[in-house]
């Protein structure tokens, strides 16, 4: 699926002319035109990037940069009249991934932007995984099964040690684990005993099996545990 572009401004001239140029690139779009519904309808597009005004009613821009941050690590393309070099240090501040200027040439804004979304995924890349529908992010220690539609994920309840047996099977899919080797690499301390894995794996199978994943993780009869990439 293409990238989700949300783009921030009050300016109905401005948001058409990004709105025309991301979508003939290939973007998903959704247009915005004030601060406080930014922060509104955020967490429920998951946008893979932001293209924020800075003037703009309901809250600022600045204001709205800060949020997110304090939210993730959404990138942000602030796109903005102020021209000084005090707005783009407070805004690389505060955490802008790039800083363009009024008035712009659309062609360089959508460049940006595809740089912007390079640079980040690759980082992400790094931090989070996908097996089929499930995705465990192990910067945030945050773990979610997705709809098969595409729908936003559902978080799952895990503690820190489900969590660490289910990101290290993620990290090779389909691989087969065996117990001994879940514990060295999940349980530190290596006085946990076999049926401990198990307990683990019984759990978070029925986690799963609460948001219709419980198939993702198969017994190997007489070697160990596999998490599949198909449900």
């Amino acid at each position: 699926m293409t990238a989700l572009i949300l783009i921030a401004e009050d300016e109905p001239e401005i948001a058409e002319i990004l709105d025309a140029y991301l979508t003939r690139e290939g973007y998903r779009t959704y247009r915005v035109g004030n601060g406080q519904t930014v922060l509104d309808v955020q967490p429920v597009l998951k946008p893979d990037l932001v293209l924020l005004d800075i003037k703009m009613p309901g809250k600022d821009g600045w204001e709205v940069l800060a949020e997110l941050r304090r939210r993730g690590n959404t990138p942000v393309v602030v796109v903005t009249a102020l021209d000084q070099d005090i707005d783009r240090l407070q805004g690389l501040r505060i955490g802008a991934d790039d800083y363009v200027v009024k008035p712009f040439n659309p062609v360089e804004v959508v460049a940006r932007v595809g740089a912007v979304l390079r640079r980040t995924s690759a980082s992400r890349s790094e931090t989070v995984l996908r097996v089929g529908r499930l995705e465990v992010d192990t910067q945030s220690y945050v773990a979610s099964v997705h709809a098969a539609s595409g729908a936003a994920g559902v978080q799952l309840a895990l503690t820190l040690t489900e969590f660490r047996v289910l990101a290290h099977m993620a990290k090779s899919p389909n691989r087969v684990f065996s117990r001994s080797e879940l514990i060295d690499a999940c349980l530190p301390g290596g006085d946990a005993l076999e049926r401990t894995v198990d307990s683990h794996m019984s759990n978070l199978r029925k986690k799963l099996d609460k948001l219709g994943a419980a198939d993702m993780i198969t017994v190997v009869r007489g070697v160990g545990y596999r998490l599949a990439d198909q449900p």
